[in-house]
């Protein structure tokens, strides 16, 4: 596979981040805000799960999300788990209706990776400050969602190794895409929280006082878990500094809706 890249373009009037090339012959996007159904504070493509949101709207928005990528046909076999800021696995090795089922049993329990070496399962993880991760090697995917608690549990590493091993491919040749998420210059933090990093990953955690770089902190970890620096690439682009493009909880003082990424392997 060619190095990661990362384009924007639009798609059935959504704006995507994704790479065109298809790798392993996944499609995935990291969506912007635009082109949805959603009003106010929410729009206009929201598709968070909250009980104050119109669901005909997220709904909606959903299959939009799932069209800008050619899998609208695919959206009853949508995986989407239940984000709870953990390190734990939903794996996906089939499309039958009984996988899908035990699939979702255990993402509605609560997981932020899902492990995908099924074709035509969508996968949707939504995120509004937090880092998406999309991996990609032959054989399959993974998509993990992870924020502050997620980083520090290096639920990068997580992915990266049950990706692994449900494929048999090396670490080295993964493709690692990270999406648009709060960047170090809006994402200050309590002093100890900051120490916290620093401890954990060095001083370039942190490299101006309160201020972490989740980015810096999951490169890091995917390198020490084998993947190739010249395999990983990000959007570069903070969503607190860019509300009219991204949804962002902490600039948006908590409400806000939820941004989208998908990805499905087609057969």
């Amino acid at each position: 596979m060619t190095a990661p890249k990362l384009e924007r373009y639009d798609s059935c009037g959504v704006t995507l981040l994704g790479d065109t090339s298809r790798p392993g012959g996944v499609t995935f996007a990291f969506a912007e805000r635009g082109g949805g159904v959603s009003q106010g504070e929410y729009a206009s493509l929201n598709i968070g799960k909250s009980s104050e949101m119109a669901q005909p709207e997220i709904r909606e928005n959903v299959r939009r999300l799932l069209a800008a990528v050619g899998a609208e046909d695919l959206e009853r076999k949508l995986i989407r788990p239940r984000q709870i800021h953990t390190a734990d696995v939903v794996s996906v090795r089939g499309s039958s209706p009984r996988e899908l089922s035990v699939a979702r049993v255990r993402a509605s329990a609560g997981a932020d990776i899902v492990v995908c070496t099924a074709t035509d399962v969508p996968v949707l993880l939504c995120s509004a400050d937090c880092v998406i991760l999309v991996l990609v090697c032959e054989g399959g995917f993974a998509v993990a969602h992870s924020g502050w608690p997620g980083t520090m549990e290096r639920v990068a590493e997580v992915a990266l190794r049950e990706l692994c091993a449900h494929t048999g491919v090396d670490p080295s040749e993964v493709l690692c895409y990270l999406g648009p998420h709060i960047m170090v210059d809006d994402f200050e933090v309590s002093e100890e929280l900051a120490d916290r990093f620093v401890e954990a990953f060095g001083p370039l955690a942190a490299p101006t006082y309160r201020h972490v770089s989740l980015e810096y902190c999951i490169r890091k970890t995917l390198v020490e878990a084998g993947a190739s620096e010249d395999n990983i690439t990000s959007a570069g682009v903070s969503t607190a500094s860019n509300t009219d493009r991204f949804f962002s909880y902490r600039a948006e003082g908590g409400v806000c809706g939820r941004l989208g990424t998908i990805a499905v392997r087609r057969s």
